[in-house]
C-alpha cells in the first residue's frame, strides 16, 4: 500500500495560501467515524502517489508521523486557469466494513470486428461501480474485447470478469462496448462538402444594417448634457 506525508494542518481559510506558495496541499480528511480534520500535504508527492493510486485505491496516510489513516482520494479542487491543485479531500475506509466507489476500466485484447472489419470500438462506459471491502479495491478492471468478432456483439457488464471479492454494482445487460462499423466514403465525403457562402451578400446585408443604425442615430431626437 501506497503512503503519503501529511501534517495537521492550523492555517484556515485564505490563509492557505501561505501553504500552496510554500509547496504544500491544503487538505482534510473525515469518514472513519471521526470529525474532520484539516490537514497539509506536498503537493508533488502528492500528485506522484494520485498518478499511480487514482481515486479508487486505497492509501496510508502518516499524519505527523504517529497515526495512520487508510483513505481514498475522495475529491480534488483543480484551479480553473492553471489547473493546479488547489484542495484534496481524503475518505478514511473502515478495513471490515463493505466500500462503494467507482473503479476504471482498462480495454485490453484485439477485437476481429476491428482487425478485421475495420470497425471502431465505442466505450459506452469508462468505469463501473462496485462493492468490496477497502483491501479487495482494484486499481482498474480489465475488459478484454477480443470477443467482438462482428458489429453486433457487445459486452455487457454481465461479461466483466472481476476480482475476488469484487461485487459489480448496476444493470447486468448494460452495455460495455460495441464495435461501429467504419464510415462509408459517402459519409466521408459529406463530412469533407463545405457549405457555399455568398460573400456578396452578406457584404450587402451587413452594409443595409449599417446605413439603418445610422438612420436611427439621425431620427433619435438629442439630448441635453
Amino acid at each position: 500500500m501506497q503512503e503519503l506525508a501529511a501534517k495537521k494542518r492550523v492555517l484556515l481559510g485564505k490563509k492557505t495560501a501561505l501553504l500552496r506558495k510554500e509547496g504544500f496541499l491544503p487538505a482534510v480528511v473525515y469518514g472513519g467515524g471521526a470529525a474532520a480534520e484539516p490537514l497539509s500535504v506536498s503537493t508533488s508527492e502528492f500528485l506522484k502517489m494520485w498518478r499511480k493510486a487514482g481515486e479508487s485505491t486505497v492509501v496510508t496516510l502518516s499524519v505527523d508521523g504517529d497515526t495512520s489513516k487508510s483513505v481514498l482520494i475522495h475529491d480534488i479542487a483543480f484551479d480553473p486557469v492553471t489547473n493546479d491543485p488547489l484542495h484534496v479531500d481524503f475518505y478514511e475506509v473502515v478495513a471490515d466494513r463493505l466500500l462503494k466507489t467507482n473503479i476504471p476500466l482498462h480495454f485490453v485484447g484485439e477485437a476481429p470486428a476491428i482487425k478485421v472489419l475495420g470497425g471502431v470500438l465505442t466505450k459506452v462506459m469508462h468505469e463501473v461501480e462496485v462493492e468490496a471491502l477497502p483491501k479487495d479495491l482494484p486499481h482498474e478492471i480489465e475488459v478484454d474485447i477480443s470477443s467482438l468478432a462482428t458489429f453486433s456483439d457487445h459486452i455487457l457488464l454481465k461479461h466483466i470478469a472481476l476480482p475476488t471479492g469484487v461485487t459489480l454494482i448496476g444493470e447486468p445487460d448494460a452495455t460495455v462496448a460495441k464495435i461501429i462499423p467504419p464510415r462509408t466514403d459517402e459519409e466521408i465525403a459529406a463530412l469533407k462538402e463545405t457549405v457555399a457562402v455568398d460573400l456578396e451578400t452578406i457584404e450587402v446585408a451587413k452594409k443595409g444594417k449599417k446605413e439603418e443604425e445610422a438612420e436611427a442615430e439621425e431620427a433619435a431626437p438629442a439630448t441635453s448634457e
